[in-house]
Parts: C-alpha cells; structure tokens; sequence
C-alpha cells in the first residue's frame, strides 16, 4: 500500500477571545488493490500570541477577582477558611482536611447544600463545596499580583494544569459558584463573563506575571 499526502490547507479560526486556532487539514490518499481510499483528519494545534503588556493588563483583572472575598475566602494562607465580605476566619472554625473538604464530622457539606440556602447571610452552596485539599492548597491570600501568577502557572502548584486545562477551568463549578453568591454577600468585581474574556487573554498573549 502506498500513501501520499497533499498539500496541508490551513485554516484559521477564533479560540475563545484573543487567540486563534490553526487547523491542519490533511488528505491521505491510500491505494490498496486498485481502490483509492481517502482519509482526512484535523490536528487544532494552539496558537498563542505574545504580548506582555496585553497579558499584565489582563492579569490585573484577573488579579481583582481572585482576590475577591468569593475566591479569596476558599484560598486561605491557613487550613482554616474566610468568611464574609470581609474575609474573616470562619466563625466555625472547620478545617481544611486532606482532601480539603473537612475535618472529621465537621464537613463543608453539612453546612453549604448544593444550592445557596435562601435569607440574609445564610450559607452559600454548591454539591462540590470545598477548600483545595491539603497536597496543593493553593493559597490566594497574601500574594502579590506577580507570585499569584506565578503560582498559577507553575504545575506543582495549580494542579499539573496545562494553558487548557486553566482555560477550562474559567468554567469549574466552584468558580461559577462565586458569581451567585447567596444573599446578603458581594459579587466578584467582574462578571463571569469579563473574568473568563480576561483570563482567557493573560493565558493566551504568554501568561506573563506583573513586575511585583
């Protein structure tokens, strides 16, 4: 069997905001017994557009959100969580635990339901309810807007996260938890839909971390 390829046809499309896709499209041609087979295939391969001043000016939104009571407060220094608008400790005093979602009896679940309970400064709530576990804690709070990024981008510290898995990411359940607080709490600075666009920007112009 002999196979020839043609010429690659490239295309281009929008990946998100900000980036670009590059679609290589391939025909193989295979002759076996007489008969021509055709086969064609698409490779998208990422495409990332450097720009540092782009990427530091999307950090910085990104940066405001992050530090948001709604993310700040699931990313303590401590294995103690925050609370509140003003980030104090958690009046409860629950632990983070080895897989981040308690200590013992005291679970995060026993208190935040899968759903936000209704009235003034009631638990928020989602079925994924947790801190980061214990191995990779990813911690927020007290970091500059350069060891934040930093620490996003380093794979021993966000989870062996690839540039695609944080894209994805934007859409985690427990992110998408932050933007419908329950009553009474502050939303981030950012709708979802800002935070994502200026997310998805920082990662890809380069993922560059501000100067400090």
């Amino acid at each position: 069997m002999k196979t020839f390829f043609n010429t690659p046809k490239i295309k281009l499309r929008p990946l998100f905001e900000g980036s670009l896709v590059v679609l290589a499209s391939v025909t193989v041609f295979g002759m076996a017994g007489g008969t021509q087979r055709f086969q064609k295939t698409q490779a998208p391969v990422s495409v990332v557009k450097k720009d540092s001043i782009a990427s530091v000016k999307a950090f910085g939104e990104v940066y405001k959100v992050l530090m948001s009571p709604r993310c700040l407060n699931c990313h303590p220094a401590g294995d103690v969580p925050l609370q509140g608008d003003d980030s104090h400790i958690h009046t409860m005093l629950p632990r983070r635990g080895p897989d981040g979602k308690g200590l013992y009896a005291m679970k995060c679940a026993n208190c935040h339901q899968d759903e936000n309970t209704p009235g003034l400064h009631m638990p928020p709530g989602n079925p994924k309810w947790h801190l980061p576990p214990a191995d990779m804690k990813m911690v927020f709070e007290g970091k500059s807007p350069y060891q934040l990024a930093k620490q996003l981008m380093n794979k021993k510290e966000n989870g062996n996260k690839s540039m695609e898995d944080l894209i994805k990411h934007a859409d985690d359940e427990l992110v998408l938890a932050g933007f419908n607080p329950a009553d009474g709490l502050k939303k981030p600075p950012l709708t979802h839909q800002e935070f994502k666009k200026a997310w998805i920007t920082w990662l890809t112009t380069g993922a560059y971390a501000p100067a400090k």
